[in-house]
């Protein structure tokens, strides 16, 4: 099994907050869907396995481009799909339910957890499906920090079958858009994302341009070749449920790389 990380080493340390240096936010597009549709939302059948920390220095990266994990906002509540659920990435953000099935001797009773897709389980094909394979295709395989897996099983239990249904995010706090790149090439990292959790589609518009639609860099970095310094920007979100809402003068005229601003947030049921 290869987990697509930097280091298979986790922050152990409080959440600490975002970089985030203004807020400015305005009013929402209307959406056909703000909830998980009913069909995803069904227990299905997969198995977890997990991985474990050795030094609680080190901070996770990761498939869906969230940097520091516990920066981020996501902490230990997180998974890496096999490529089956991965989609290519576009799942990144994305929340599900667990919980544990079918073991007496290694589950927990009555219990499950509630985790953000934020990384990718690479397939090893120099293995078969059941002897280390885990996360071949079809496999549907969740790969989770050990502080997670033992909140359902018993370490020991390794890979575990389980039981998963896709739920609805609920965030603290707004959207938060970390502005990169440099020159004409813009990269917009969202993250802390309500809902569905997963971006289908981002537009930006700077203060002396209409609406410009962004492409899919990797995982939620969204990206555009256009002159928008000293120019405020404003976002809209498309979620995969195809909800959609409208941030105005999210950064300011005199915003800088690297920095990160909120804005709109998704509203939950």
């Amino acid at each position: 099994m290869q987990l697509f990380l930097p280091s298979l080493l986790l922050l152990l340390a409080a959440l600490s907050p975002p970089a985030t240096s203004h807020y400015s936010s305005s009013t929402s597009s209307p959406s056909s869907s703000s909830s998980v549709s009913s069909s995803a939302s069904e227990w299905r059948p997969a198995r977890a396995t997990y991985y474990a920390a050795t030094n609680p220095r080190d901070a996770v990266g990761g498939a869906c481009g969230y940097g520091d994990l516990v920066k981020s906002g996501y902490g230990m509540a997180t998974v890496g799909l096999s490529e089956t659920l991965f989609e290519r990435g576009q799942i990144c953000g994305a929340c599900f339910e667990l919980r544990c099935v079918d073991d007496l001797r290694w589950c927990i009773p009555g219990t499950s957890i509630i985790v953000t897709a934020t990384n990718f389980c690479a397939p090893n094909y120099g293995f078969d499906l059941e002897a280390g394979g885990h996360c071949n295709p079809p496999n549907k395989h969740f790969v989770l920090p050990i502080e997670a897996f033992e909140k359902i099983a018993i370490w020991k239990a390794g890979n575990m079958p389980v039981q998963y249904r896709r739920i609805n995010c609920r965030r603290e706090g707004s959207i938060r858009f970390t502005i990169d790149g440099g020159g004409i090439f813009i990269s917009i990292l969202i993250t802390n994302v309500a809902g569905s959790g997963d971006i289908a589609a981002v537009k930006v518009k700077g203060s002396r341009t209409g609406w410009l639609p962004m492409g899919r860099n990797w995982g939620q970095n969204w990206h555009i070749n256009a002159d928008l310094k000293n120019q405020a920007l404003s976002f809209e979100v498309t979620a995969s449920d195809r909800s959609t809402v409208t941030a105005y003068n999210v950064a300011p005229r005199n915003w800088d790389y690297g920095q990160t601003f909120e804005g709109k947030q998704f509203e939950t049921l």
